[in-house]
């Protein structure tokens, strides 16, 4: 079947659709009833259905006959480690983890928090939680004991499962004085704290409530699956929210069993035994739909990599992962691919390694330039896809359906709308527009099963953040345009669009145009205010690496090539040189803490951000360059 035929199937009639690919997982109870509505009108899938996540992803293909395929490969190049997983050892240890967890009192129903590294025991934490029906809410490793607190608060967990330590390319970060620190913020106090002490010497302050991870494992005996409904959180997962309070996006199981199946087959087209990569972290949405769940799902060997792409120890360590494993399919985000450009631009790295084996390179997290994705073409001259998705969403939304049938690529473009996602770009009235015409992008509900079903404890947030603006449709927050052939470019968040002297200009079209020159890594462009005109573009500019430039040269270029390509209308005049640009943990630009920075506001610094030193650094140059509140 051609992509066209499969999403007119899905979009015209979704229950048949969705129930075919219901038929694809093993269900303790069949559901009968496929499409529903909860209290509040909002679609719920597969409602009156019973299954288990980590029997989908374990016991089953154990019994199937693959108990001895490799499960899991943990790849960790700053502890110079590589350890390979059978399904049955994974299961082993799963399901010994649930018998102690039900030893500490947590049953189905109960929450946990897992704070953890990218180890393997952070996802058989993970698995655990779902084989005995328990909630977890996994934490990226790292954050500060405030924003820990408030997740504990939040989501009250019975039990918090962590590590005594991280380690980054040059320093360990002992997790458990954080963990207590948290306890001692928050109101609501856990009964247990599970502790793996991973021995590389990290300081693990003992109190009453610890319970030593390796004791608890092996002195357990395995728990069998819990049969849960399909609608059961399977977990949740904290985003950044604009009031400065995370939310927690809830996902249930049955819907998302279904959707992650689906979607490892026929968006990353991968089949089961084939090794497949996601280079992301378990505290990310990426990292559990792609890294857990979906590959382990469909019988896939993943990767639980613990590094970085560069400086663990260079430029060559995706590459050396890729052909070390064979991977098949990697995903990363495309901070991680400008990062490496920034470090090897001529590829030479590359040359070193057989990468034969991969088939495709996806990527997403952050808006893919132009310039990164020739790049990589140019060096690996195999499909690198550019695909866009939300936390909230839990699988893509738009893509190239590799498994379905490759659609030529359109450079800016994230491809066409995923089976299941009546994908509309609206105006401001709720108009429907014309091609090429930028407005809101939104979905017609009901959204495809997977997607988030609420906001935890919030249901009023839930539906004023994403079902009021325009009634009967999901509103993701981001801007775009479709074209005539159906290909959706997404502009940015729709607070991305700056007004210079009544012209509203997407600073991501600007983006796209200073990254295409041959000295730029990577790039920013922020709207900063103006007395005249409103706002102005300023562009914060990293240079690619032995890469020499004088400053008044680049600024000349990129702001030619800018009036070139949109006009002077687009009134940029100020290129700023940093050495690096402010990111969260998972690679995204904070480009409203720049504006912030620029304009001389109060701001929050974000929980997510991976290095606060940083915000000085910036500040520093604006205030050297005279651009934004410091041009007096």
């Amino acid at each position: 079947m051609k992509y066209q035929e499969l999403y007119d199937l899905s979009i015209q009639n979704p229950e048949a659709f969705w129930a075919e690919q219901a038929n694809q997982v093993d269900w303790f109870t069949q559901p009968q009833t496929l499409l529903s509505a909860d209290a509040h009108g909002y679609p719920l899938w597969y409602k009156d259905g019973s299954l288990n996540a980590c029997y989908l992803a374990l016991d089953k293909h154990i019994n199937d006959g693959y108990g001895d395929a490799v499960a899991l490969i943990y790849d960790s190049p700053v502890t110079q480690t590589v350890k390979k997983y059978t399904y049955n050892e994974v299961k082993s240890e799963v399901a010994r983890l649930a018998g102690g967890l039900i030893s500490l009192g947590l049953k189905k129903g109960h929450t946990a928090v897992i704070y953890m590294p990218m180890i393997p025991q952070a996802t058989f934490a993970m698995l655990a939680c779902a084989r005995i029906g328990v909630t977890h809410s996994v934490v990226f490793g790292g954050f500060a004991p405030h924003e820990l607190a408030i997740r504990i608060d939040d989501c009250k967990p019975r039990v918090i499962i962590t590590a005594s330590s991280g380690i980054e390319i040059d320093r360990l970060i002992a997790y458990k004085p954080l963990v207590d620190e948290a306890i001692e913020l928050a109101e609501h106090k856990p009964k247990k704290v599970v502790v793996l002490n991973r021995k590389l010497g990290a300081r693990i302050p003992f109190k009453k409530y610890d319970v030593d991870y390796d004791a608890l494992v092996y002195g357990s005996e395995e728990a069998d699956c819990v049969s849960v409904e399909s609608t059961h959180p399977l977990y949740v997962l904290y985003t950044s929210g604009t009031t400065g309070k995370p939310k927690g996006i809830v996902r249930d199981t049955g819907g998302y069993v279904t959707a992650l199946k689906f979607s490892m087959q026929k968006i990353y087209g991968v089949q089961p035994g084939e090794v497949f990569w996601a280079a992301s972290d378990v505290g990310w949405v990426v990292g559990h739909s792609y890294i857990v769940y979906g590959p382990l799902l469909n019988r896939n060997t993943t990767i639980v990599f613990e590094g970085k792409p560069i400086k663990t120890p260079d430029a060559s360590t995706f590459w050396r992962v890729i052909a070390e494993h064979r991977v098949s399919v990697m995903f990363t985000a495309p901070t991680a691919i400008r990062a490496i450009k920034k470090e090897d631009p001529n590829g030479v790295f590359i040359k070193q390694y057989d990468l034969s084996c991969l088939r495709t390179q996806f990527l997403a997290g952050e808006r893919c330039d132009v310039a990164t994705l020739e790049w990589y073409r140019e060096h690996i001259p195999i499909p690198a896809i550019d695909h866009w998705w939300q936390t909230e969403s839990g699988w893509p939304m738009i893509a190239n359906m590799m498994g379905v049938e490759y659609l030529p690529i359109k450079p800016g473009s994230s491809g066409k709308a995923v089976s299941g996602y009546n994908i509309v770009i609206l105006g401001e009235n709720g108009q429907e527009l014309d091609p090429n015409e930028e407005g809101y992008v939104v979905i017609k509900l009901p959204l495809p099963p997977g997607t988030l079903l609420d906001i935890w404890n919030d249901n009023e947030r839930f539906r004023a953040g994403y079902l009021t603006k325009f009634p009967g449709y999901y509103f993701s927050g981001d801007g775009g345009y479709k074209d005539e052939d159906g290909y959706i470019y997404i502009t940015g968040r729709v607070d991305d669009v700056i007004n210079v002297a009544g012209h509203r200009l997407s600073t991501a079209e600007m983006e796209e145009i200073v990254a295409s020159h041959h000295s730029v890594a990577e790039c920013a462009v922020i709207g900063v205010n103006d007395e005249l005109k409103g706002q102005i573009p300023l562009a914060l500019v990293v240079t690619k690496f032995g890469e020499e430039i004088e400053h008044f040269q680049l600024q000349h270029e990129v702001v030619k090539l800018v009036r070139e390509q949109i006009g002077a209308v687009a009134s940029l005049r100020d290129v700023v040189v940093v050495n690096r640009l402010p990111k969260t943990r998972s690679g995204k630009i904070l480009r409203k803490l720049l504006r912030s920075i620029a304009d001389g506001e109060n701001f929050q610094i974000p929980s997510t951000i991976d290095d606060e030193a940083i915000i000085g650094e910036v500040r520093e140059v604006l205030e050297l360059a005279k651009v934004g509140s410091y041009k007096g």
